[in-house]
């Protein structure tokens, strides 16, 4: 076992090894694409500005040559009234407005063709950056999963059955939450996005024939619809992962999603703390409010409840969690029994045990249910 356990270690270390390296390529491939993105950008808006001038110098000279040709018209019928000399100015004139109308056209199109072709870099410069970020977070999750388990890699030889069962688990709940972000995105910001396109080919055709003032209304229409996108893509990120949990920390984190939770739902919720406030790892932090989450969003779906109280208590080595509700309750005897009823449940019991926690649940039918979480936060000293 000592010798599979080094063997181990070797592989890990090498491992880590070129994962670090592959990080900080990945991270130079990140900042060359954020770089010409933002070379990109600026030079769209150029672009942009450029465009609009011109189009406003076309609709101008339009407008000079459309009066250039009447007035050419007026002084070659009257030949009493106008002299020769008059004649030859309006041609003149008509004749230069027709070709400055010309050139700013040709420079319009050329303008618009590169217009799109930078709207089309930047979004596959986008996608880049995207695509980086994702990986190297990917990377930095391998790796800090790596860099942690080399201290225990007995343990984890002799507990290979019950991991690769909790790994398969977990596996089918990413591609769960993976369907769940898939659905929302489509069903809300795609959509929207699908709808601001139809819009501007509206505007367009409305541009096309000088209909300005409807031009103006769709335009002011098209910011809320631009702004409800946002909206649901601020909701699909925050659903993620609230940015706020890295900066403000657990309970700020918590107190704000309890809000938010009670005025969607409904259902009165109250969000009481206990002990001396700390900050824990960036991972406890998330494991707890994921776990707050599920109970939360667990009691909506299944039990009706009129209150749900969340109670998160600091104790010395660890972290207490109530979260209580006045629902239609369950058989606790029966939860193994139809798991698939209660996959919230089970998953966030899985999660406990990952945190190396317990998790109790007291529970009967119409009497409301009361899950008790405790979360030792010395688990991570253990491990080092």
């Amino acid at each position: 076992m000592d010798y599979q356990a080094d063997a181990i270690d070797r592989v890990i270390k090498n491992a880590i090894k070129v994962m670090e390296d592959s990080k900080y390529q990945m991270f130079e491939i990140l900042e060359a694409s954020r770089q010409e993105l933002a070379s990109l950008n600026h030079e769209l808006q150029r672009t942009l500005k450029e465009t609009t001038e011109t189009l406003e110098k076309v609709d101008q000279l339009e407008l000079n040559y459309r009066r250039s040709r009447i007035r050419l018209t007026e002084v070659s019928r009257d030949f009493v009234r106008y002299k020769e000399e008059d004649i030859k100015q309006a041609y003149e004139k008509a004749t230069q407005l027709q070709l400055d109308l010309m050139i700013y056209r040709e420079k319009e199109m050329y303008l618009k063709a590169r217009r799109d072709e930078l709207q089309k870099r930047v979004r596959n410069v986008e996608n880049s950056v995207e695509r980086a970020e994702s990986i190297g977070s990917q990377m930095g999750v391998v790796l800090e999963y790596l860099s942690g388990e080399l201290g225990q890699v007995s343990r984890i030889i002799e507990s290979a059955k019950n991991r690769q069962v909790i790994g398969l688990k977990i596996i089918l709940a990413q591609e769960e939450e993976r369907k769940r972000i898939s659905r929302e995105i489509h069903d809300g910001p795609a959509q929207l996005l699908a709808n601001l396109v139809l819009r501007t080919e509206i505007v367009e055709r409305m541009l096309a024939k000088q209909e300005f003032k409807m031009v103006q209304d769709e335009i002011v229409d098209l910011k809320g619809q631009v702004r409800s996108s946002l909206e649901e893509m601020r909701k699909v990120i925050f659903n993620l992962r609230p940015m706020a949990l890295d900066d403000l920390g657990l309970i700020p984190t918590l107190r704000k999603y309890v809000h938010d939770y009670e005025e969607k739902s409904k259902i009165r919720t109250i969000f009481e703390t206990r002990g001396k406030e700390h900050r824990l790892s960036s991972a406890m932090e998330a494991a707890i409010y994921r776990l707050v989450q599920e109970a939360l969003s667990n009691a909506a779906k299944h039990a009706y409840p009129t209150y749900v109280l969340v109670e998160i208590t600091y104790q010395a080595q660890l972290v207490k969690i109530v979260v209580q509700d006045n629902g239609l309750g369950f058989n606790v005897d029966l939860l193994e029994q139809k798991s698939k009823d209660h996959f919230g449940l089970i998953g966030m019991r899985e999660r406990v045990e990952l945190l190396e926690g317990r998790m109790e649940i007291d529970s009967a039918e119409n009497q409301g249910t009361k899950i008790v979480i405790h979360i030792p936060t010395n688990v991570e000293k253990r491990k080092e």
